[in-house]
């Protein structure tokens, strides 16, 4: 896809041009996040504090229980959650709906893969994390504000108190991304996402850390292949570095811990309007950004990255190639996300576990065979039981939720 020193990137550009098409076509605002109605009792479904008049936010229900469907978190990758609800639409036949999941779920694969190999040759030419981080991060603002703008999309209005609340949900957003990243840098792909797939085992040590909140005995069993694989892969691991490990285990746990404040903490509260899976994404990318960039340059300042493109050039890379490899990182960081709201809205929990296995799957074949790394027959093995135990995770979790 980006692989080559020079020249454009064809494939990339058809592959943004096609989700930016596809999204406009087949994902109007109304429809992000609409996912089908509940039909257990409302005192199942809502919070006792809002049945009984008691809630202080202003409204005696979520938009969730307004609508009968059940409360979820504020968690943007979630597509139940109470501030994404958006009225019912009839249902489209069997046979379109298929067939735009199919190039949804295509075009995630596809972005999001592109994204991990364009994001590697990144760090391979301009060896700086935290401000190519940084970089993706603030790439989504022209994207949205041209959006929000022209009226494309509907803005969000959030109340500054709003903000206060999601700031620690972008500040965990970014810690995810850069401990990717950095991962990404200084290992192998295939094996960052080996350590991103440990989420599981940190959410539910932090949960029953933190908030007493225990998961039954089948879920934590399931947890064992996971370790397990880790163990085995890192063990294995030719292209092993301690720092590359701590960073990839990093992104797993702040990811786990944005997850669970999510849930935990927002659940239930009225956030603003507006507030779609894409626009949430933005709230929570904008306040990341703001976050990471004085720590970004406080790490790698002006005078580093000066010294890194520098040495970049001398390597025999140009200007133009080098900006041309950031952009593509950093359209396919947002694009890929986008596309992953508009799949992931219209399917079940085990459908989306399982999907996002296949998709973790697919990425790491790509990068081993884009990059020809070198995996040992044990580490492969590392790999899969790995990646087989967060989808074991989450059948054995939603089955017993």
């Amino acid at each position: 896809w980006c692989h080559a020193r020079k020249g454009s990137l064809p494939t990339l550009a058809l592959m943004a041009a096609a989700s930016v098409l596809f999204s406009a076509a087949y994902a109007p605002a109304h429809r992000i996040g609409a996912v089908p109605a509940l039909r257990r009792p409302l005192a199942a479904r809502v919070p006792p504090a809002l049945l009984d008049g008691s809630a202080e936010d202003g409204a005696a229900f979520s938009a969730a229980a307004q609508l009968g469907r059940e409360p979820g978190t504020c968690d943007p990758y979630d597509p139940k959650s109470a501030e994404y609800c958006s009225p019912p639409e009839p249902a489209p036949s069997s046979l379109k709906r298929t067939v735009r999941l199919g190039v949804l779920f295509f075009l995630w694969y596809s972005l999001n893969t592109a994204y991990n190999i364009g994001n590697k040759l990144v760090l391979t030419a301009f060896p700086m994390p935290w401000t190519a981080a940084t970089w993706e991060l603030f790439f989504g603002f022209p994207y949205v504000f041209l959006l929000w703008s022209t009226g494309l999309r509907k803005t969000p209005k959030i109340s500054l108190e709003s903000i206060k609340l999601l700031a620690p949900s972008g500040i965990l957003l970014a810690g995810t991304h850069v401990g990717g990243v950095i991962s990404f840098g200084l290992g192998a792909i295939s094996f960052t996402h080996v350590l991103k797939a440990t989420e599981p085992v940190w959410s539910a040590l932090i949960s029953a850390l933190f908030f007493r909140d225990f998961l039954p005995l089948p879920v934590y069993a399931s947890l064992v292949p996971i370790i397990a694989g880790v163990s085995l892969a890192s063990l294995k691991e030719l292209t092993f570095s301690w720092m590359s490990f701590i960073a990839g285990t990093g992104s797993a746990v702040t990811s786990a811990a944005k997850a669970i404040l999510s849930k935990k903490v927002l659940d239930g509260k009225s956030l603003g309007e507006n507030l779609t899976p894409a626009n949430m994404f933005a709230v929570l990318s904008i306040l990341g950004f703001c976050a990471i960039l004085p720590v970004s340059l406080a790490l790698e300042g002006p005078a580093k990255a000066s010294a890194a493109w520098s040495a970049a050039l001398a390597a025999g890379y140009t200007t133009p190639y080098l900006l041309k490899l950031l952009a593509c990182s950093g359209f396919l960081y947002y694009i890929y996300n986008e596309v992953a709201f508009l799949a992931l809205a219209e399917v079940a929990p085990v459908t989306h576990a399982v999907t996002n296995t296949v998709k973790r799957v697919v990425i790491i074949l790509a990068s081993i065979l884009v990059f020809k790394t070198t995996i040992t027959p044990l580490g492969a093995a590392g790999s899969a039981i790995t990646v087989a135990g967060a989808l074991l995770y989450a059948l054995a979790k939603n089955k017993y939720k």
